[in-house]
């Protein structure tokens, strides 16, 4: 009986030690394997920093004003406007806002660019902001009563 429990015990302790190599062989040959990249795409989303626009939204005789800034990353960064009335009830005023940066180098400052808008529709229209492609949340300020476009001063908190 001796003899039966030392082979035993010998025979188990092999099988231990194949499969402890076993396990090592397998888990070498998964490490060989190229890893799987996880690209993040809100870095590729150019200027994601930006989801919400203020602007001071004056109404006069039929043509609707927007005026505001937006803080740029950079200097180089050109801010491009366009305004498309969409013919619906009420009306529908799509503000575009696109950058244009042909800057190869540019120091990383932050930059206010101010814009103006104007679009003739309805007092009933309806705005909507959409920043290099993607809706972004617009915050319309009316204007005081006397107050015109041309003596905007920005000055909103919050």
């Amino acid at each position: 009986m001796d003899k039966r429990t030392f082979i035993l015990s010998i025979a188990i302790l092999a099988l231990i030690v194949v499969g402890m190599f076993t396990f090592a062989h397998l888990k070498n040959q998964e490490l060989k394997q190229d890893p799987v990249v996880v690209e993040e795409t809100a870095d590729l989303v150019p200027y994601s920093e930006i989801t919400r626009i203020d602007a001071k939204h004056y109404f006069r005789d039929g043509q609707h004003t927007y005026v505001g800034e937006i803080l740029m990353p950079t200097p180089c960064d050109l801010l491009t406007t366009e305004a498309l009335v969409m013919e619906s009830f009420p009306e529908q005023i799509k503000l575009q806002f696109s950058v244009i940066n042909n800057s190869d180098t540019c120091a990383q400052m932050l930059t206010p660019q101010r814009f103006l808008i104007t679009a003739t529709a309805s007092g009933e229209a309806v705005a909507a902001a959409i920043f290099m492609g993607r809706v972004v949340e617009l915050n319309l300020i009316p204007a005081a009563k006397g107050e015109l476009p041309a003596d905007f001063e920005l000055f909103i908190k919050g």
